[in-house]
Parts: structure tokens; C-alpha cells; sequence
């Protein structure tokens, strides 16, 4: 422990790790709703967050458990899935009359093409405004699935049941992921128009 007259203890939060105090007042002085992005180990949150006098305001939110209200057979932690959940977000965002809205990652770090930039791509397809770079989003075929069916495509029977169990347990062949990721954005825009 430190020692001395001047020594300050820093707020509770930033000792722990969860929140980054001059990243935050930032975003406060933008005065602008920020699109939060949170990633866990099995889901993504998405959630339109307003500064308010008693804190922070959740205006619209969704995650990717949701998903499984439009038929996602697949798991809430892959690209498809945060796509998906920032593609419901801005559906939703856009029936409560937000039109714009600001990115905000928290402590997550900015890598290029990360799911976090699937959300932001999902929000930005479904019609939102959020300022970004182009070159950060993931591509197309990526968010799809392409690349699982083509990977599965090239396995025997045994190999593809054993690295595709939960995908298969679920009803869902790795090869149909494109099919429908598809199927599923439709039924969301059906659902939200």
C-alpha cells in the first residue's frame, strides 16, 4: 500500500477495472445518447444509454438471448449472432425515433473486425447513424457464416460431429449457417417494420 500525505485512492470502479473515468467524461460532454457494446462469454448486450440527472438511462436495448425469439438456432457468442443483435438494436432503436447515436466499447479493445464492430455493422444495416471508419467493420461473408460452411464442407461425418455438436444438437448443419443467418434478418425486419 502506498504511503504518504498525498497519496489519493482512486474511485472503486477504476481500481477494478470496469470503468476508464476520462474515456467516460468524453462521452458525457458529447451530450448524445451513446450505443453501449458489451460482449460476455456467451452473449452480446447492445443498449441505447442516455446521461441522466440520477445516472445513466437505458432507452433500448437487446441481446443476443433475443435472438432465439426469431428462430437463431446457432449460440448468442459469434460473429453471426452480434451482427444479428445490432441489427434487432437498431430496428428497435429506429421505432422509438433515435436516428443517431454514438459508439461507446467501454474498456473492450478496438480490433478490427471484432464482433464489436458486427454490432456496430448490424446498427449501421438496420438504418442507424453512429460516426465510424469503414475499414474497422467486418466482412460480409464473415458475418454470414461463410466461412464455418466452407470450413465444415471439407470434414468427414466424425470430425464435423465432433467440432459442430452444439450446432448440430440444436438442429443446425454448419453448411445452413448463411441460409439462415439470412432467414433469420428477414423474420427481424418482418417482426420490427
Amino acid at each position: 500500500m502506498a504511503r504518504g500525505a498525498t497519496y489519493k485512492v482512486q474511485f472503486k470502479r477504476r481500481r477494478e477495472g470496469k470503468t476508464n473515468y476520462n474515456k467516460r467524461y468524453k462521452l458525457v460532454d458529447l451530450d448524445k445518447t451513446r450505443m453501449v457494446v458489451r460482449i460476455t462469454s456467451n452473449h452480446t448486450i447492445t443498449q441505447l444509454v442516455k446521461i441522466g440527472e440520477n445516472g445513466d438511462e437505458t432507452l433500448v436495448s437487446a441481446t443476443s438471448k433475443q435472438l432465439k425469439d426469431y428462430g437463431w438456432l446457432g449460440n448468442g457468442k459469434n460473429t453471426s449472432a452480434a451482427y444479428l443483435t445490432g441489427y434487432l438494436f437498431g430496428k428497435r432503436a429506429l421505432n422509438e425515433d433515435y436516428d443517431e447515436t454514438i459508439l461507446d466499447i467501454g474498456l473492450q479493445p478496438a480490433i478490427k473486425g471484432t464482433k464489436i464492430y458486427a454490432v456496430l455493422k448490424g446498427a449501421l444495416d438496420a438504418g442507424l447513424y453512429i460516426p465510424h471508419n469503414e475499414s474497422i467493420l467486418p466482412d460480409d461473408s464473415r458475418i454470414r457464416g461463410e466461412h464455418i460452411a466452407q470450413y465444415a464442407e471439407n470434414m468427414d461425418e466424425d470430425e464435423k460431429n465432433a467440432k459442430f455438436a452444439n450446432y448440430i444438437r440444436c438442429g443446425l448443419s454448419p453448411e445452413e449457417i448463411p441460409d439462415h443467418f439470412e432467414s433469420v434478418k428477414n423474420k427481424i425486419d418482418e417482426a420490427t417494420q
